[in-house]
Parts: C-alpha cells; structure tokens; sequence
C-alpha cells in the first residue's frame, strides 16, 4: 500500500451502501443491511425502512436508550454475532463535548457506525536526522487489528474520561508510562476518519499527540494489549509506512502527520495534501 492509498484509505466509504442510523432526533450513524435485518428481530425497539434505521421514539431519555441497546447487544454476543466485547462504553453524542444520548458498548460503535473519540501518540526519541519513532506491535488477541503494527500509545475515549485522562490510562496500561512523563504529550490536531471495515463503519476522530522520550525510558506494556515494541529510525518507519501491510490504518496516519508536521514527508506530496483533508 503506497501512502496516497494508505491516506485515501481513511475516507473509503459509500453512503449509498448503509442505512443512517437515528435516535433521540438526531444521526448519529451508518448501519449495512445485513445488520439493520438482524436487529429487526426487535421491532419493538427499531424502526426500519429503506433508508434508515431509527431507535424507538418510545425510548425518549438517555438511560431508556442506554438499557434497551445493551439488552439487544448482550442478545447478539450471546449468539456470536457480536464478537470483541469489552465491557467498556462509549458516549454517543450528536458532537464532541455534548452531553450523550445513550451509551453503548465498545464493541458495538463499528456496528452502528456512530461516531468514536480516541488518542493516539507518537513516541519518538531525539530530533532531525537522529530522530526515531517507537513503534508497538499489538497482541493477536486483540480483537480489532490484531498482531498489526500501532503508534506507541493508543485507545478510545471511554464515557466519563477526557482526552487528558484517556492519556494517563491508555499511557500507562499499553507502554507502562508514568503519569507525569505521559502529562508531556503535546496535542498536535485531529485526524477525522470514515471508513467501511468488516465490522460496519469506522467512523473516528483522532486526538493526535507527539511524545518525547529520553534515551533511557523503555516501553513495557502491562495490560496483555501489545505483544511488543520497537524503536526504529524515522526513515525507517516511512519505508515501512510505504511498503508493509501489517500497519493498523489509523495508527499508520497519526505517524504520517508526525512526518508531515516535521518535515520529513514533503509538504507538496500528494500524501500529504491529502492527510492535511483528514484534519477535522
């Protein structure tokens, strides 16, 4: 994959192809039909015509919502249509900051398409020509991407944490840095992603963030996530970012916007052009 596709790869999604996913009177989403037909099974929870599939009027509060999705989710993992689940929810909301909707289950957001919030960070090492970029590899037991190439630190926003606290979380449970090293991280943008994956929609915004690390901090992972780490030269990430396959796509764009913000991925490259479209 060169690095236009990788880029282009971020936006690969055909409207036409999905129900818009309602509730509460707002989009929020974009479910395939192959899914909107499963959920079917509870009309009483979902309105389904050709275009849309709308949460029930009738669950009219967040927590109504909240507790009939989780219900029908719990059905579908029962019966292995749902696999990945984490026990961990999201904030649905109709934009960033807003109070939610409902909550749903992490394992669900791709299912539903609606719109997820995450923190990446660069972990790099010196400056310039001697720069170089921590890399991880995560475990194959994850159930999105696994045993693929990542960022040094990466996660979703769970409902409740900030950005600030999702750092000092994700920062210590992936690479075992301390809170007051990880508090350093610099907020270098967002990244905005669309996308059709096996599981529905990709659909994420990407709080991007780039972190120095003195020689002597090692990355040691302590939640089982990441089977590895690798300290590689910044001209060697870039090859690997224009020739392997085994790059997590959204991690392989935050290192991308490292090398364009930094110069080492010209600014006239078509890659670039098309990554500074990502950004919000």
């Amino acid at each position: 994959m060169s690095l236009l596709e990788r880029v282009r790869a971020a936006r690969r999604f055909d409207p036409a192809r999905y129900l818009r996913f309602c509730a509460g009177g707002a989009e929020l989403g974009w479910v395939r039909p192959d899914h909107a037909e499963r959920l079917a099974a509870w009309p009483q929870l979902f309105d389904i015509d050709g275009a849309s599939i709308r949460l029930s009027a009738r669950l009219d509060t967040p927590q109504r919502r909240s507790a009939a999705l989780a219900a029908v989710l719990r059905q579908l993992a029962d019966q292995d249509y749902l696999p990945g689940w984490r026990d961990e929810l999201y904030a649905v909301t109709r934009a960033y900051g807003e109070p939610p909707l409902f909550r749903l289950e992490r394992a669900a957001a791709r299912m539903f398409g609606v719109t997820t919030y995450a923190v990446h960070v660069n972990g790099v090492v010196g400056a310039g020509g001697a720069c170089r970029m921590w890399i991880a590899r995560r475990s194959r037991a994850k159930p999105i991407d696994p045993g693929m190439l990542d960022n040094l630190v990466g996660g979703g926003l769970a409902a409740g944490l900030t950005v600030a606290q999702t750092l000092v979380k994700e920062g210590w449970e992936e690479a075992g840095i301390l809170p007051q090293l990880m508090s350093r991280a610099v907020a270098c943008g967002q990244l905005v992603l669309l996308r059709e994956v096996p599981e529905g929609v990709q659909a994420q915004t990407i709080f991007v963030h780039d972190l120095e690390l003195p020689e002597d901090v090692l990355p040691v992972n302590q939640d089982g996530e990441v089977a590895e780490f690798r300290l590689l030269p910044v001209a060697e990430v870039m090859r690997l970012l224009g020739e392997a396959a085994d790059f997590a796509l959204d991690a392989s764009l935050v290192m991308l916007s490292f090398m364009a913000r930094h110069g080492y991925l010209p600014q006239d490259d078509p890659a670039s052009l098309e990554l500074a479209r990502l950004s919000g």
